[in-house]
């Protein structure tokens, strides 16, 4: 791979003039805001239902060049860019989408990568239609948003496979040393910040491979993890550290690692407890948690079952309890691995539902069936323990409760028994435990979540700052990123503050 140390001179003097108020004048003049709003949404290519329900290979094939150009002319340049407070890292949307529209795909990248560190992943798997693209003026202009998310993604592929891959100059080291615990998308995206501004920093990750939920939660056909590993790679290149089958809490304490000379810490061992319903049976063969059959599909690889050693029980009637993204991955997985029938159990409507649309548009596609407004209420096993049905009950909606939704309330008498096999409970997970258990002094929440200052991320602890689904619960990448962005901006300034500078390392 092709590593650009530092842009040239030529490209700095193009990137200060072509980049001026009055290009971007002609350029909006190029193409009137009419003329931009006739152009239709750009529809990524994806592959056919029955071919991609039987594999792993990624189920969206990306836009080409011509395809992105289209799709970034749709963009209306607007003085008052409301995208960019709509996305969690605050990319600057506008000026990415402009590149893209001339055909400078290795211009746009960098742009991008200014505020984001991950631009392949979030391209994959963000929220964009929640989030930037919800706030989008194409969208209040003609109900159809400018695909935001499609072309971050496109831009950060032609980086990759055309070996464009810039590595922006480091500035001396500070002699500072930053912990970072989790190599998950918070504590990868706090290392390349700060790798950046020259401190030191080491990564610690309890599982053999960096990625955290991204890599053990995000099936390959969503995620491919060559794309994972090329972005840490590219951490690494940065300068930033990684220490794996490191369990901060086991193998070393934080109060450990400031004898060790680490400065500052930053904590982001995300959300990897699962929550259970706690109802009969749930113990019974067969019935798995989402973390772990997540786990022993995408980071173990039990999907190619005996090449890889760990096993996973296959299904014929698999039943996904939830509505949320990892109730979708899990159940297209089930499908993909053979079962029969591959059902989501929802105690709520279609409309409640949290899963991206685009995921659910793809199960649905894939032929999986959907049980909504049904909870299950126990799980029934056979002589040698195995789960064999799951009695459910109706539901119907009541007031919304402090989600916003709806509040499901069960049906008396409705009571009905599905034959099923496979049982995959995803109904959310809590924050990671065991730092909070091993560092007593450690201010949490009620839920276990690690309490902090929401304006700069910092714990009750001096010098001990946290991010992601720690502090939040199961939430997004990208909103683990936000966190992120603000934690290390925040650290850079308490290091930059300290009165006495330890000798470099």
């Amino acid at each position: 791979m092709t590593e650009k140390k530092e842009l040239s001179p030529e490209i700095k003097e193009y990137l200060r003039k072509e980049f001026s108020q009055e290009w971007r004048k002609k350029l909006r003049k190029s193409l009137s805001v009419k003329e931009r709003m006739k152009i239709s949404r750009q529809k990524m290519p994806e592959r056919e239902p029955e071919e991609r329900n039987k594999d792993f290979n990624e189920v969206n094939l990306g836009l080409n060049e011509k395809l992105a150009k289209r799709e970034a002319r749709r963009c209306l340049d607007c003085a008052n860019p409301q995208c960019v407070l709509g996305c969690p890292v605050g990319i600057d949307i506008p000026t990415f989408i402009k590149l893209i529209e001339i055909g400078d795909f290795v211009q746009s990248v960098r742009k991008m990568k200014e505020t984001n560190s991950l631009p392949a992943i979030c391209g994959r798997v963000c929220p964009q239609e929640i989030q930037c693209e919800d706030v989008c003026t194409m969208k209040k202009a003609t109900g159809v948003p400018v695909a935001i998310g499609n072309l971050e993604r496109f831009v950060s592929d032609y980086e990759r496979i055309n070996g464009e891959v810039f590595i922006p100059q480091i500035p001396p080291s500070t002699g500072y040393k930053v912990a970072v615990i989790g190599a998950g998308p918070a504590g990868l995206t706090v290392a390349g910040e700060l790798a950046r501004k020259g401190h030191k920093v080491t990564i610690f990750e309890a599982l053999h491979v960096a990625g955290g939920v991204l890599i053990y939660g995000i099936p390959e056909f969503r995620l491919p993890k060559d794309i994972l590993q090329s972005e840490v790679e590219y951490l690494k290149k940065l300068g930033a550290e990684l220490k794996i089958n490191f369990i901060v809490g086991l193998t070393a304490t934080i109060e450990d690692l400031k004898n060790d000379g680490y400065d500052v810490f930053f904590i982001g061992t995300g959300a990897g407890l699962p929550n259970w319903m706690r109802i009969p049976g749930e113990n019974l063969v067969g019935v798995y948690s989402a973390n772990e059959y997540l786990t022993r599909v995408n980071l173990m690889k039990a999907y190619a079952f005996p090449e890889y050693d760990t096993p996973v029980y296959l299904g014929r009637r698999a039943a996904v309890i939830g509505g949320g993204n990892v109730a979708m991955d899990s159940v297209r997985i089930a499908q993909r691995l053979g079962a029969e029938q591959a059902t989501i159990v929802y105690r709520r409507s279609r409309v409640e539902m949290p899963a991206r649309t685009e995921e659910v548009k793809h199960a649905e596609e894939e032929g999986i069936e959907f049980h909504f407004l049904t909870a299950p209420i126990r799980y029934i096993g056979d002589e040698k323990g195995q789960v064999k049905a799951m009695e459910c009950i109706r539901m119907e909606l009541g007031e919304p409760d402090s989600s916003g939704r709806r509040r499901p309330i069960p049906i008396e008498g409705s009571e009905f028994t599905m034959e099923v096999d496979l049982v995959v409970v995803a109904i959310g997970q809590s924050p990671n435990p065991l730092i909070p258990k091993t560092t007593p002094q450690l201010k949490v929440g009620k839920w276990g979540n690690v309490e902090v200052d929401w304006d700069t991320m910092a714990t009750n602890m001096e010098g001990v700052y946290a991010g992601g689904d720690i502090i939040r619960g199961g939430a997004t990448v990208i909103l683990a990123m936000g966190d992120a962005r603000i934690a290390a901006a925040e650290i850079d300034k308490y290091l930059n503050n300290k009165k006495v500078r330890r000798k470099k390392t």
